[in-house]
């Protein structure tokens, strides 16, 4: 039984990690309100050509 354990050890030594292609992911646009600081991450774009506003506090909120 040693033998087996001595040989599982030195196996796992051995492997290399593996190796992944690192995504880049998108930075997601912030938004925060300039009278409140309420802050929006946008996760998901609409895929509208527009740009779209959004308002809290009745103005336009800020991108960070």
């Amino acid at each position: 039984m040693p033998a087996k354990t001595k040989a599982k050890a030195k196996a796992k030594k051995t492997a290399k990690p593996v190796k992944r292609a690192a995504l880049k992911a998108k930075k997601a646009p912030k938004l925060e309100c300039g009278v409140c600081g309420y802050r929006v991450v946008i996760d998901q774009s609409c895929g509208c050509v527009e740009e779209h506003v959004l308002l809290c506090c009745g103005q336009p909120m800020n991108k960070l």
